[in-house]
């Protein structure tokens, strides 16, 4: 079995998207929804990773929403491990965005994601073996 430190780095997830305008409000800019809905996948992918058991959303922390993210845009999401229980695991997850014609690229949205192991029956169940 791996250290959790190792399960840590192998488990860390990185999705890119392209921001296209029926992803965007009337500002032009990516919609929070679509922003939360990427974060909530890629840090479901991640805890799975991580624990290869199933696993579900309990909460969502401190969402910072620091920069728009304009239509034209490419995101990177990164999720990864930052606290282990018993049950549970939080994943942080940022997102990056980047100009399609530049090199510039900067934190756009952070926030956390708290999960919890289930079993068959949807109770709790250690988070590593």
């Amino acid at each position: 079995m791996s250290s959790i430190a190792e399960l840590i780095k192998t488990s860390e997830t990185r999705i890119f998207k392209a921001v296209f305008p029926n992803t965007t409000n009337h500002y032009e800019t990516l919609f929070g929804g679509t922003a939360l809905q990427l974060m909530d996948e890629v840090s479901f992918i991640c805890a799975t990773r991580f624990s290869r058991k199933k696993v579900v959303t309990i909460s969502s922390d401190k969402i910072d929403f620091e920069k728009p993210i304009p239509a034209g845009s490419i995101i990177e999401l990164v999720a990864k491990v930052s606290e282990v229980g018993r049950t549970s695991c939080l994943v942080k997850v940022d997102i990056y965005k980047e100009d399609m014609y530049t090199y510039d690229r900067e934190i756009a949205v952070s926030g956390h994601f708290k999960f919890v192991a289930i079993d068959h029956d949807k109770k709790p169940i250690p988070i590593l073996d």
